[in-house]
C-alpha cells in the first residue's frame, strides 16, 4: 500500500468546486500536522494549508478563504475542500506531514485543472 495516494482532482470551471483526498497509510496519521501543497509545471512545490493535531488550520494568502482543509483521523484521511476555483489554480496537488523525519514518501498527486 503506497503511503500517501491524493485523489479527487479532476477539469473544473472557474467558480466550480472539488474536494480532494489523501488517504495515508502510516498508523500515526493522528500524531502529525498534516499540509497540502501544490505544484506547477516547471515550478516550486508550495504550501496550501495546513492543519495540526488539534485541528488548528492555517492557509497560504492566496487561499482568501475559498479552500478548507480538514482531517479524519479514524480513516487516516486529508481532505481540501476548493471552491470558487480559478485558473491560477491549476495544478498538481500533494499532501505530506511536514514535521515527520523523514517526510512521508510523495504521492502521485491530483491533477488539477481550472478551465473554461
Amino acid at each position: 500500500q503506497a503511503p500517501v495516494v491524493e485523489s479527487g482532482g479532476g477539469l473544473v470551471q472557474p467558480g466550480g468546486s472539488l474536494r480532494l483526498s489523501c488517504a495515508v497509510s502510516d498508523s500515526m496519521f493522528s500524531t502529525y500536522s498534516m499540509r497540502w501543497y501544490r505544484q506547477v509545471l516547471g515550478g516550486q512545490r508550495e504550501m496550501v494549508a495546513n492543519i495540526d493535531v488539534r485541528d488548528v488550520t492555517a492557509y497560504a494568502p492566496f487561499v482568501k478563504g475559498r479552500f478548507t482543509i480538514s482531517r479524519d483521523n479514524a480513516e487516516r484521511t486529508l481532505y481540501l475542500q476548493m471552491n470558487s476555483l480559478e485558473p491560477e489554480d491549476t495544478a498538481t496537488y500533494y499532501c505530506n506531514a511536514p514535521f515527520r523525519r523523514p517526510l512521508l514518501q510523495w504521492g502521485q498527486g491530483t491533477q488539477v485543472t481550472v478551465s473554461s
